[in-house]
């Protein structure tokens, strides 16, 4: 019998790697939890550990890129790979995100279980779906085909750090409190609510339906559709790099008018990952019409 490390080829550690990283998101969320207990406009907003959460999780999203060609080029051993990377998809790119969501979201000490429920129902509902999906992609042999079926969780991860980045932002972008904020004391409590937060509940529910629908989506190997989720991954990892240098400044002030820039980047990459979402079947037919000229 041999010993599982004799089993693992190079690629695999990465892989491994990868699900470390979608835990080491986790922890910074439960750290995370403690800021979140202020009140939203006292610093809640201004924690490292929601970014630093979201670095891990495009981290893991960077190594699961590479980690497929590594293993086709260079790793001999290919027994355990399927497996680990269905494990290491589901904590980084379902579970970890979900997370995020609900912690940034469900406003601790202030929400209404009406609030807090929706939520926490939106989240379980993305984790399902993601789940069903990466156990189709290997019942289907996906990784023999030129498309996805439904939307891949690492896009979908995209998707929801994207709008969950820019509707975090949005009541510390200096448009006043009047654009900012509304009242729904009912729903969320007593207090300012920022504006913009009940849209995350729509948005997990299509994330999570696109993913386990029959929905052709490109690969995103080669063209212009590669070169635009390079440019989709840059702005988000800028977007989150700049978002963390923002909260170290000790001037609060400064800390808030400095999100308009991480907001533009935000925005790209949701632009840019709602393009790949609604195009997705006609990129698939202009790919498969290269294909057959060449």
């Amino acid at each position: 019998m041999k010993t599982t490390y004799k089993m693992m080829g190079i690629a695999d550690y990465i892989t491994i790697v990868n699900g470390l990283l979608g835990t080491l998101a986790i922890f910074f969320l439960l750290l995370a939890i403690d800021d979140m207990s202020e009140p939203y406009y006292d610093g809640g907003l201004l924690t490292d550990y929601i970014w630093a959460a979201m670095l891990c999780i495009l981290l893991s999203a960077l190594g699961d890129i590479i980690d497929g060609p590594i293993a086709r080029r260079w790793s001999k051993k290919q027994l355990l790979g399927g497996s680990l990377d269905i494990m290491s998809d589901c904590i980084s790119f379902c579970v970890a995100p979900a997370l995020m969501v609900f912690a940034m979201f469900g406003r601790w000490g202030e929400a209404t279980p009406i609030w807090t429920i929706s939520l926490a129902i939106a989240c379980c509902w993305m984790i399902a779906c993601g789940m069903l999906r990466l156990a189709r992609f290997q019942h289907d042999e996906g990784g023999y085909v030129s498309y996805f079926y439904g939307l891949s969780s690492p896009a979908n991860a995209m998707l929801i750090l994207s709008a969950a980045g820019l509707i975090w932002l949005q009541p510390s972008s200096g448009y006043g409190p009047d654009l900012s904020t509304w009242s729904c004391d009912y729903c969320f409590g007593e207090g300012e609510h920022p504006y913009l937060d009940f849209i995350i509940l729509p948005i997990l529910l299509v994330s999570g339906s696109l993913m386990i629908s029959d929905r052709k989506m490109s690969k995103l190997k080669s063209g212009f559709a590669l070169r635009l989720s390079v440019i989709q991954f840059a702005a988000i990892l800028f977007a989150v790099i700049h978002a963390m240098s923002v909260t170290q400044k000790t001037d609060a002030a400064a800390d808030l008018s400095g999100t308009a820039f991480t907001m533009f980047l935000f925005g790209i990459s949701l632009v840019l990952v709602m393009i790949y979402v609604v195009a997705g079947p006609h990129i698939v037919k202009l790919e498969n019409t290269f294909s057959e000229d060449e």
